[in-house]
């Protein structure tokens, strides 16, 4: 079947949406699934946020490869083959029976998700030229709204209905559809002369991200000193040496002297390293805490969504507006205020004021993420469209597998803290139970403390909870805010693809 070349260009991004809409949509399906996974696994706080990290941290760790491997053997051929292991190791993780084994298929699940994933804005860039991306990216970013509302009203939804498994078979449909257009629509495309992989930095940089992860996840269920910690710091150090001396290093050098893209990755980087954290104490606080059910958590995150959903649609007006850096950094400051007032949240606080925080950050990742996207691929050099849309994803990844490990393990840390002080009030009886319990009010599971002892262990516990949960999010908005700051004087020089066209205008109208 032959297409036109603009039927490919909507297909090819109907392709990247859809792709885009399984990576999102399984994100927010499993977190709002968090409290269900975590009570029929028997999951505890580092189990728990192993079911996000592991997936996070396959994805940061081989998205780079997945962009390198499309650069090498054909965009197309590597996505469609991403798109195709994820959807099996989806059904891996439907017919788990164990937190192990789901953790296992969570990793699979990564490895095809970072193939995917890589390419999606690479497949955008490959099908449409300089001066009409900005709306297919756009459009790109705000489906990612979509996708967050849909993952956490459809979880809702089938975890009233089913259980935790059918989380996982919603990507099944969505995956087959994705193949079916890819193979149909979009155009094979790869580099001339690929340039060779960076084998050892791979190793490298796969080992130090795990060895960080590890460490502070690890550190949710014991103290947080761990020496694997110092172990990822220092591999990365090795990495980041290997790379200055590689003679093919694993990201090109023209690549990262591009201003834009390296600062628009760390925006990326600490905007999603917050947001992760974000998702995970919120989700807990609801139903744990707070005695939401999941449909209820789920419907909730409408009041991010739809904003974002809104906002993001208006990528193209926002640019003619607001230039790249304001757009990013009040996108990011906006999101902060949101987080920081979400911080506030007790078991007595009336639903309008989490509402409000919600739109917030709603708004602000509608302004930060086209924009932010936008300005990374903008001065992407010729030929580096597959490594830098990967590079540029990995970021995303990055920031969610560390950022939930370090915020939830200081989170967890400090609850623990205050819960072993508090306990010292309870009955000399209860107080042995109590100490049992620790895990288990880390992980939001304030009301085993009632059954474990009575009502006056389970208020200590929700004030221990509460506790992490502040600091947790306090921390979360000031991340956020230094990505407003790296953005504000960052990306100050690039201007707005409609101001480099009045430009590119006024010099030949002046000769």
């Amino acid at each position: 079947m032959r297409l036109g070349t603009q039927p490919r260009q909507r297909l090819t991004l109907v392709v990247a949406c859809t792709a885009q809409v399984m990576m999102v949509l399984d994100v927010m399906i499993v977190s709002v699934a968090l409290p269900s996974l975590q009570r029929e696994l028997h999951l505890s706080p580092a189990g728990l946020e192993w079911v996000v990290s592991a997936y996070a941290l396959t994805l940061a760790a081989l998205i780079p490869t997945g962009g390198a491997l499309g650069d090498h053997l054909g965009r197309k051929r590597v996505f469609m083959s991403g798109v195709a292991l994820f959807m099996l190791a989806s059904v891996g993780c439907a017919l788990s029976v164990s937190g192990g084994m789901l953790i296992g298929f969570r990793v699979i699940q990564g490895i095809g998700g970072a193939v995917m994933s890589s390419l999606t804005l690479s497949l955008i860039t490959e099908a449409y030229p300089p001066e009409a991306r900005t709306g297919p990216i756009g459009l790109w970013a705000a489906v990612s709204g979509l996708a967050v509302a849909g993952g956490s009203v459809v979880g809702g939804l089938l975890l009233s209905v089913f259980p935790w498994s059918s989380i996982f078979w919603v990507n099944v449909p969505i995956a087959v559809v994705t193949l079916v257009i890819s193979w149909f629509a979009v155009v094979e495309s790869r580099e001339p002369v690929p340039r060779p992989f960076d084998t050892a930095g791979v190793a490298l940089s796969v080992s130090g991200l795990l060895f960080l992860t590890f460490g502070f996840v690890y550190s949710s269920d014991a103290t947080w000193h761990s020496p694997i910690v110092a172990a990822g710091v220092a591999v990365l150090v090795v990495f980041f040496v290997w790379e200055r001396r590689a003679a093919f290093p694993m990201v090109p050098p023209a690549l990262l002297r591009t201003p834009s893209f390296g600062r628009a990755c760390a925006v990326y980087l600490l905007a999603y390293l917050a947001f992760s954290g974000f998702i995970y104490y919120v989700t807990l606080f609801f139903q744990n805490v707070d005695g939401w059910s999941a449909l209820r958590t789920g419907l909730s995150w409408l009041f991010f969504c739809i904003p974002y959903f809104a906002v993001a649609q208006l990528s193209k007006r926002v640019e003619r507006w607001l230039p790249v850096a304001s757009a990013v950094g009040w996108g990011c400051l906006i999101a902060a205020a949101g987080v920081f007032g979400m911080s506030q949240l007790t078991t007595a606080t009336p639903f309008a004021w989490p509402a409000a925080c919600y739109v917030l950050v709603g708004v602000g990742f509608a302004l930060m993420v086209p924009a932010g996207s936008s300005a990374a691929m903008a001065e992407v050099p010729e030929g580096s469209s597959g490594i830098g849309s990967g590079l540029f994803n990995a970021c995303r990844q990055i920031g969610t597998a560390t950022g939930l490990a370090i915020l939830g393990s200081i989170g967890a840390g400090v609850t623990l803290a205050d819960w072993h002080h508090q306990a010292g009030s309870l009955p000399q009886a209860e107080q042995q139970r109590a100490a049992q319990i620790g895990a288990d009010v880390a992980g939001g599971q304030v009301h085993l403390a009632a059954a474990h002892a009575d009502q006056h262990a389970l208020d200590l516990a929700v004030a221990a909870f509460l506790r992490g949960f502040e600091l947790a999010l306090l921390l979360a908005g000031a991340i956020l805010a230094a990505a407003g700051v790296v953005g504000f004087l960052g990306l100050r020089h690039l201007q707005s693809p409609a101001s480099q066209q009045r430009q590119r205008a006024d010099v030949s109208t002046s000769r």
